[in-house]
């Protein structure tokens, strides 16, 4: 008599298609957000594991802030048609028209703290009571507070003093009318885990993620693209470097990194040998203060 031993990716892998049928039992109207980065698309290939024998049962829900990478808008379209599921798009240029907001200032203004409004906003449009996002542990320390289920008010807010105990893998996704739960299937996973998932399962990515030449200027110390949505000065420097990018945000916001990283490998090899987080690597609007996503996520943010 054989038995086989699940190794750890197939762990994380079970685990995650489990929390993804638990919302579609759970929930009647559930979206999944989707960037078009690594994570989200870890998360789409797992729904169409987890419901391979029919249509994926969430609407994508893309929140598109105006500045973001061609490359991803693309890659996101192909794999949206190629998976043949519902996508909801909102532009938070649109929501800044309509509720008269202040558009972002600055050499590279980021739309990233406006997402918020337009989130609310698609959810009461179309009364989605459940969020599936792909956010994990290791990203950022406000990440790791918040649990798997993890229930938003009326306004939206999250209070991480309110978290539900999840024992024994229960999760209870019981809510009182306007109450919306963001759920989070890779929480327990790392940088690292999605990588070797993506190489195992032969995920096609946006090229962003492999090394590449592009246009880029020194902020603080921090490779940002020279794109149309920065507002250059005369001294600042353009130069062309040899990059990829760890994770994806705006193109204002998102720093590359220097790497002659061209295939998932190299990357994986690349990624063993940090010690600095992707975000905590990458992203400008997290050093805004040391609290500065926990604010945006009390606010309603992913």
């Amino acid at each position: 008599m054989s038995t086989y031993h699940l190794d750890y990716l197939d762990q994380l892998e079970a685990e995650s298609i489990y929390i993804l049928r638990e919302v579609a039992g759970q929930f009647e109207r559930p979206a999944l957000l989707f960037s078009g980065g690594k994570d989200s698309i870890v998360l789409a290939h797992l729904a169409s594991k987890a419901f391979r024998h029919g249509k994926i049962p969430f609407t994508f829900v893309h929140v598109d802030t105006g500045h973001n990478f061609p490359e991803v808008l693309t890659f996101r379209d192909q794999l949206v048609h190629q998976l043949e599921v519902d996508l909801v798009v909102r532009k938070v240029e649109d929501t800044i028209k309509k509720k008269s907001l202040t558009e972002p200032k600055g050499k590279f203004p980021s739309r990233n703290w406006l997402q918020t409004y337009t989130l609310l906003d698609t959810i009461e449009e179309f009364e989605f009571d459940s969020c599936i996002g792909g956010a994990r542990r290791d990203e950022e320390k406000a990440r790791a507070k918040e649990r798997i289920f993890s229930v938003r008010d009326e306004f939206g807010q999250w209070d991480p003093k309110l978290q539900r105990p999840e024992l024994w893998n229960i999760f209870n996704g019981k809510i009182h009318k306007g109450e919306n739960v963001r759920i989070f299937p890779i929480s327990n996973w790392t940088e690292l885990d999605v990588w070797n998932y993506i190489r195992r399962e032969k995920i096609a990515l946006p090229s962003i993620y492999f090394s590449h030449n592009r246009e880029v200027v020194d902020f603080n110390g921090q490779w940002i693209a020279n794109s149309q949505h920065a507002s250059l000065e005369v001294h600042d420097f353009v130069t062309t470097k040899k990059i990829r990018y760890r994770t994806v945000g705006d193109m204002t916001c998102t720093a590359a990194v220097e790497s002659y990283a061209e295939t998932i490998d190299a990357v994986i090899e690349e990624i063993s040998a940090t010690r600095i987080s992707e975000r905590g690597e990458t992203r400008i609007d997290d050093r805004v203060t040391e609290a500065a996503m926990e604010d945006r996520k009390k606010g309603g943010y992913f």
